[in-house]
């Protein structure tokens, strides 16, 4: 059989529907995706990326894809998702009590979710936790809860605000006596200097619970928020006592606060309206209160990963480069005892999709010096450095590994944990996953005993 045309007939399986390569040309031709592509394309130069290059080329259009795939909730009504989704279950009628349908709490706890701050644009994981009490002995199917989470969820949002449009939405869907949502939620935080350097215990996440009553849950104190939040215990989520309080850092999202965000020099005009271009063509208004700053916020992050050189990183923290032949000249390949930098965080973006990604890096080395700060400075340096620019997850390992072999002595070996965005957004949904990489070079490359020595002395994954 003859080769076959690839942008023709290319096929592809995206949310369990197989795709023919030829019906994604109107998806990709529409102007909304062609307007984001172009706005994308800005960004990526503003970084000082060549969009020509073969690992990034394909990144607008993947780009456009994740964010219209993450916005889709503002195409989809609950009505849809509800209607013909209500059942009959009579339960007890003829005695004292509540069971499903004449009045019992019905619960579905731990649905996974993630949606797009409004401030900055970077996703936010969600775990909801939502219940009702059934009346007119009407019940809803137990999926329906999921997906009328999920068309809030799929929208710029904040933690409160999509508590609230999950209850109201459930309650005038399903029309029970009560609605109860709790939400805990999980912001990923800017990049910070003193994180890496200065032995800060800055935070990698910023953390929020909420929740939302409605119909007999309005009541804080009622009888029914002491049933739900006891359930919610019961599975080792003790999110408080009744009356139930909001726990949300008063800057939920850290560009909410000018003093928690720096950026060198001032934001570049074209991609803050890019970005504004991008919000207008997943059918916000850029004018909107909430979203006038977003476009600068998300520039702020996006230039902390803007391609910079080596020396420029490291000067500042270790003094530039070292020269291996004369600080480290002792370190004789094939000599000293394995030396380990443990648990070193980075944060990354995916060249891929322009998502964040994230982590710790473990780092093995032969050395007759224990505990030497300067090795540890330059090693973190090192990470920082690569971790901070465009990446993906491989040849973040191979930098770490070259560059650190030939700074302290050829035998290196570099293992990477990180946790990719990615994987739960773009309609895959994946939570919890984690992806380990590996780089060996001299001595770790063929002596099993070096590596499995390094491998024992790494501790249990610190990556989430």
């Amino acid at each position: 059989m003859g080769a076959l045309d690839e942008g023709h007939f290319h096929v592809e399986l995206e949310n369990g529907v197989m795709k023919l390569g030829s019906l994604e040309v109107g998806f990709e031709q529409e102007p909304e995706t062609l307007a984001i592509v172009d706005a994308v394309q800005v960004l990526l130069q503003g970084l000082g990326e060549d969009i020509n290059r073969e690992g990034i080329k394909k990144t607008p259009l993947r780009v456009a894809k994740a964010l219209r795939e993450g916005t889709r909730g503002y195409k989809q009504t609950v009505k849809d998702i509800v209607q013909g989704a209500l059942f009959p279950e009579a339960g007890l009628d003829n005695t004292v009590g509540r069971a499903g349908g004449v009045g019992g709490l019905v619960i579905v706890r731990d649905l996974d979710h993630y949606s797009y701050c409004e401030c900055c644009l970077l996703p936010f994981q969600v775990k909801c936790h939502v219940g009702y009490i059934p009346s007119g002995q009407r019940v809803v199917g137990l999926s329906k809860l999921s997906r009328v989470a999920d068309v809030f969820a799929k929208r710029l949002q904040e933690p409160k605000r999509l508590a609230d449009e999950i209850c109201l939405a459930l309650q005038h869907g399903i029309k029970p006596a009560g609605v109860a949502v709790v939400l805990q939620c999980l912001h990923i935080h800017s990049p910070s200097l003193e994180s890496f350097f200065l032995g800060s215990n800055h935070q990698g996440w910023v953390k929020a619970i909420v929740h939302s009553g409605s119909g007999v849950f309005e009541i804080e104190n009622a009888d029914a928020w002491g049933d739900f939040l006891s359930l919610l215990k019961f599975r080792g989520l003790d999110v408080g006592r009744k009356p139930l309080k909001d726990s949300m850092e008063q800057s939920w999202c850290p560009y909410q606060s000018s003093s928690s965000v720096k950026l060198v020099g001032p934001a570049n005009p074209e991609m803050v309206n890019a970005v504004a271009s991008i919000l207008k063509s997943l059918g916000e208004d850029p004018l909107r209160k909430e979203l006038v700053e977003t476009p600068s916020h998300y520039v702020k992050w996006l230039m902390n990963f803007r391609n910079t050189n080596l020396e420029m990183k490291l000067n500042g923290f270790v003094g530039g480069i070292v020269d291996p032949h004369k600080s480290n000249g002792e370190l004789a390949h094939g000599k000293g005892q394995i030396q380990s930098e443990l648990n070193l965080p980075f944060w990354s973006q995916c060249e891929h999709h322009l998502l964040p990604f994230y982590g710790v890096v473990h780092i093995g080395y032969f050395s007759d010096e224990e505990g030497d700060q300067t090795k540890k400075s330059l090693v973190q340096s090192i990470v920082h450095f690569y971790g901070l620019k465009l990446q993906v997850q491989e040849r973040l390992t191979r930098q770490i590994a070259e560059t650190v072999s030939s700074l302290l002595g050829g035998d290196v070996m570099v293992v990477v944990e990180a946790n990719h965005t990615c994987m739960i957004s773009r309609g895959i949904e994946k939570f919890g996953s984690n992806t380990a990489t590996i780089a060996e070079l001299g001595r770790f490359s063929t002596d099993s005993v070096a590596r499995a020595t390094f491998l024992q002395s790494i501790p249990a994954s610190l990556a989430s």
